[in-house]
């Protein structure tokens, strides 16, 4: 099984939170980490300049398309910033966790 860490960004975080919240009940992600962000973007020909909320959701590459379309409806922004990177190595008591933590039938 190939793992994901997907990044997302919100801002504020009530929002992180709530979504992160129903994609790891949902078991489309194993965890969240939600950080504070500050972010300079060109958005509608401006240069925006805020404090975000950014989000590291781990899943696997067979979920990560429900992932998608799960935060596309949840994602208050118009144009949610969604990115996977693979995670290539990591512990086997970890990749363990996480697929185990992303089984729908597994009661965490």
């Amino acid at each position: 099984m190939r793992f994901l860490a997907i990044h997302t960004s919100f801002s504020n975080m009530t929002d992180a939170e709530r979504v992160s919240r129903i994609l790891i009940e949902e078991k489309l992600a194993a965890c969240a980490n939600i950080l504070p962000a500050h972010s300079i973007y060109r958005w509608h020909e401006r240069i925006e300049d805020e404090d975000e909320v950014f989000v590291i959701l781990k899943t696997d590459e067979d979920t990560y398309p429900a992932l998608e379309r799960r935060i596309l409806e949840l994602h208050p922004y118009e144009v949610p910033m969604i990115t996977a990177t693979s995670i290539r190595a990591g512990s086997k008591s970890y990749l363990a966790w996480l697929s185990k933590a992303l089984q729908r039938r597994n009661k965490w």
